[in-house]
């Protein structure tokens, strides 16, 4: 009885969590995004200076609690090699942010190639897809604004069976627009419980 008791108190005094992966070819900027996150959400935290990130070769993980919802980000590996581990961490995963280099030009076929294999796997149906065009504060001549990378990826969108996406400008280094994707992201992933419940 004590141990039904202590399970049951457990279950609605611990916060949700939610699984958000963080992909994207590499150099996108992933890695400096989570250590804004961590940045803005996490007290005291000293963010590591973008000179001194490196890519990524593995994983990094942070969590955020925001209104009592734990946000679990996992800043995979973008590099060609590394992409096919992705779909291991698929199951779990309740939102997904694709992270774009908005001055990469010459990549986007790359990336629309990538994203589309991410969004048509089934483990994914439902979940919420948000597209970050990044580095939006880059004064460069083939900068992407955010009106071409929509006509990028909604056609990409219309193969989502429904679910909720959208694309946000932001600057993962300087913070501008960070605190509003991650607020989209948070209230989409509460909004789908029901289609794909909490850890």
């Amino acid at each position: 009885m004590f141990h039904l008791a202590k399970h049951l108190y457990e279950e609605f005094t611990q916060s949700p969590e939610y699984s958000i992966l963080i992909l994207g070819l590499d150099n996108a900027g992933k890695t400096t995004l989570l250590e804004e996150f961590k940045s803005l959400y996490l007290p005291n935290y000293k963010k590591v200076p973008a000179a001194r990130i490196l890519p990524t070769v593995g994983q990094n993980v942070a969590t955020i609690t925001i209104d009592g919802v734990e946000l679990k980000f996992w800043d995979v590996g973008g590099q060609d090699a590394l992409r096919e581990l992705w779909s291991e961490y698929y199951e779990h995963s309740h939102g997904i942010l694709f992270v774009v280099d908005s001055c990469d030009t010459e990549r986007l076929v790359e990336c629309e190639h990538v994203l589309s294999e991410v969004v048509a796997n089934e483990k994914l149906v439902g979940v919420p897809v948000l597209m970050l065009a990044n580095k939006q504060d880059l004064s460069v001549a083939n900068k992407m604004d955010i009106a071409m990378l929509k006509e990028f990826f909604n056609p990409i969108a219309e193969h989502l069976n429904a679910q909720d996406s959208k694309v946000m400008g932001i600057s993962a280094l300087t913070g501008d627009g960070v605190r509003e994707a991650v607020e989209w992201m948070k209230e989409r992933v509460v909004l789908n419980r029901s289609n794909k419940a909490p850890n």
